[in-house]
């Protein structure tokens, strides 16, 4: 029993300190870990150089629906259907998973920003979807799927991709490139990178 507990501390202080490298908030790691609260803080501090953020979690389901996170949260949660689709048990690891296909997909960002999608929220978002508060729709027009509202009647939806908002014309990322990545990864679930995927995987 000795044995087993210490293996199991050692496994959630190994998946809190990735958490916590990704961005992770406190409240998060509370829910995924076993691990004392005051432990948590210690490890963030050690990891991040500073306390972790106070605050509640962003519980709000309008932040996913505006255009540019819409269309990173869509991306995100096409590779976790992806890897639960293939086999991948849905929770925490597979969230990690589908993090990091998301961060490899977003490559033609600037690696001096910050991704759009943060940890916590798409933590958050996995949580929406099972609760049916958030869902996938098709875009009537691309048929890509894209994160909406839960029950968005079908047939309705247009995505951002395809009707993008005046403001972002002066966007350097929404570029034509940038958009038909995008729109290859959210229209056919084979466009992901497969190399990746397939060693993710594993």
């Amino acid at each position: 029993m000795t044995s087993t507990s210490i293996i199991q501390k050692y496994e959630e202080t190994q998946l809190a300190i990735k958490l916590i490298s990704l961005g992770g908030r406190i409240q998060m790691l509370e829910s995924e870990t076993n691990l004392s609260r005051n432990k948590l803080i210690k490890l963030y501090k050690e990891i991040q150089g500073c306390p972790p953020p106070k605050g509640l979690l962003p519980f709000s389901t309008s932040w996913f629906m505006t255009w540019e996170p819409n269309i990173h949260a869509s991306i995100f949660y096409n590779a976790y259907s992806y890897l639960v689709k293939n086999g991948l048990k849905s929770g925490i690891q597979t969230i990690l998973k589908a993090y990091q296909l998301y961060l490899e997909q977003c490559q033609f960002s600037s690696h001096k920003d910050k991704p759009v999608l943060g940890l916590t929220r798409a933590w958050i978002l996995v949580k929406f979807v099972e609760k049916k508060i958030m869902q996938q729709s098709c875009c009537n027009t691309c048929r890509g799927r894209f994160i909406t509202h839960a029950y968005h009647p079908q047939n309705t939806f247009t995505c951002s991709l395809c009707q993008p908002p005046s403001r972002a014309d002066k966007n350097n990322k929404t570029q034509k490139e940038n958009n038909e990545k995008c729109m290859k990864v959210l229209s056919k679930p084979s466009y992901l990178n497969l190399s990746v995927a397939k060693q993710i995987t594993a």
